[in-house]
């Protein structure tokens, strides 16, 4: 295994540098995207009513740290495995996914947002945190691992 590993440094580095790019993004989240439910959700959020919120801003940050994570994580597919298949079928789901858990955050939250407060909370994990990366890379190890 160690013989292995050191065939493939290059592909560690990668690896090991794709996975710290999104423990930055994850590390500097306060500083780098518009998010008032950060903090919001750090409290007793079912006590209190939602903050303040821009809208369109939230929507553009909520959406570029949700693009900014795919890219990352196809990337990290695309180390871990060296399939195109994957990374087309993974940029195929990134998309759908995205585009759903969008619409699902913001229908809620403009409609229902004071009484789906977990709803929101569980949608918004899945847009700002790598959830569908945790999701993807076992599914795609054994679907690699059943076809050989």
């Amino acid at each position: 295994m160690l013989k292995n590993l050191l065939q493939n440094k290059t592909k560690v580095f990668y690896i090991l540098l794709l996975l710290s790019l999104l423990v930055t993004i994850r590390a500097f989240e306060n500083r780098i995207f518009y998010d008032p439910l950060l903090t919001y959700f750090k409290r007793n959020y079912m006590q209190t009513p939602l903050p303040k919120l821009n809208v369109i801003k939230l929507f553009f940050s909520m959406g570029f740290r949700f693009y900014l994570n795919s890219i990352i994580s196809i990337g990290l597919l695309k180390m871990l495995f060296d399939d195109s298949k994957v990374v087309k079928f993974s940029i195929f789901l990134y998309s759908v996914f995205g585009i759903l858990f969008m619409i699902a955050f913001f229908f809620i939250l403009l409609k229902f947002g004071e009484t789906n407060k977990m709803n929101l909370f569980y949608i918004r994990r899945f847009i700002i945190q790598p959830i569908l990366l945790i999701l993807f890379i076992p599914a795609f190890y054994y679907q690699k691992k059943i076809s050989n």
